[in-house]
């Protein structure tokens, strides 16, 4: 079985330049990479020790519980791969551990505070 083969095939170019200490790896939802849609949720946590991870997670805030509970339905990708998926997110990248986004707009980004919902927007390509 061919990891790849489910992915949606995009030219990856060379959007940012990661030099954070701990790595460039995030993990993105399917929802993202496989089904077409915009990050739409995303968040920065402690990154893991011992592994190349930058804290970052990416959803698209659409994802039920049963979806997030299933490892299979997230993969682990560089932070510029993400970008040439989502171009929407690369201002955010820098933003301190503990820090929450949500889309609110086809092409905006908030903090999330708990008081708006997640603009759900597929990519058009």
């Amino acid at each position: 079985m061919k990891l790849n083969d489910n992915f949606i095939d995009i030219e990856i170019k060379d959007l940012i330049e990661w030099h954070e200490p701990n790595g460039n790896g995030c993990i993105v939802s399917d929802k993202i990479t496989k089904e077409g849609f915009k990050v739409g949720y995303m968040y920065r946590e402690q990154p893991d020790d011992g592994r190349p991870d930058s804290g970052w997670r990416f959803m698209a805030g659409n994802e039920d519980e049963e979806y997030m509970n299933d490892p299979n339905n997230h993969h682990i990708f560089a932070v510029n791969t993400v970008c040439n998926y989502d171009k929407d997110i690369i201002p955010f990248l820098h933003s301190e551990i503990g820090t929450v986004y949500i889309r609110t707009g086809s092409n905006s980004f908030e903090i999330d505070d708990g008081s708006k919902p997640i603009f759900v927007e597929k990519q058009r390509r």
